[in-house]
């Protein structure tokens, strides 16, 4: 059985893209949230705004499979992670750690819902980052070394939890994605190796991001280069969850 699929709308990427139309055309059920007109979220969100956000995901919860839009909402993690119930791991494949201290206090933004999310998750146990200065980070496993070297000490230590991968596609190179962030220089077939190793493990739910939509300045070969790119990790994760 394929994983339920949702879609976070919030700057009409994907109809830009073509990825939902390639949804449709190959009879994949999602679930679609329109959250455009929604004040005060690009980037940071604000309270009145997170509140929407969880009422409105929340019939999608069960979802595991999360497209996310852009990395300016990569903050939607917190909101559909933080509503586990059970233990679970996160693991943050990224060019940014995004556990800093938001510019603006106690309001959530992409650049600190991994720190947020820390304090107001009961069930979050752990969080390892893949790709931030091409390293590989764990705090509590005192692990901080090149990610060249492999993922199978991450492996062994996330064997037998729950875990959640969250991926911002700007870990890669211009090559393989068009973020509206600051890349790093990872191509496509290596994100592609670390799932297939973190999807032998019991993997809950995977959200994505980093589309780059035309308000932002994103050209036809760029929403191309991004929809090749999805189409690429939606059977890789079809196949594997």
């Amino acid at each position: 059985m394929k994983p339920d699929v949702l879609v976070t709308d919030f700057s009409g990427v994907y109809e830009q893209e073509g990825f939902l139309s390639y949804l449709c055309d190959t009879g994949t059920p999602f679930h679609r949230v329109d959250l455009r007109g929604l004040e005060g979220t690009s980037c940071y969100c604000s309270p009145e705004s997170e509140e929407e956000i969880r009422c409105r995901t929340a019939p999608w919860k069960s979802a595991g499979i999360r497209w996310i839009d852009s990395g300016d909402y990569h903050y939607l993690t917190k909101i559909l992670a933080g509503g586990e119930k059970e233990p679970f791991t996160l693991v943050l494949i990224d060019n940014h750690p995004d556990d800093q201290e938001p510019s603006f206090g106690g309001v959530l933004s992409c650049g600190s819902w991994v720190k947020d999310l820390r304090e107001s998750s009961p069930m979050l146990e752990d969080v390892w980052t893949l790709g931030p200065e091409h390293r590989i980070r764990n705090a509590s496993a005192a692990v901080d070394r090149e990610l060249e070297e492999g993922i199978d000490d991450l492996l062994a230590a996330l064997e037998g939890k729950r875990v959640y991968l969250s991926v911002d596609k700007d870990v890669l190179c211009r090559i393989d994605a068009r973020t509206d962030w600051d890349q790093g220089s990872y191509r496509l077939s290596q994100l592609k190796g670390w799932l297939d190793g973190l999807l032998t493990l019991d993997v809950i739910a995977v959200d994505l991001c980093g589309e780059c939509p035309e308000a932002k300045g994103a050209t036809p070969e760029d929403l191309m280069i991004n929809l090749e790119t999805n189409i690429e990790l939606h059977k890789l994760l079809c196949q594997n969850l």
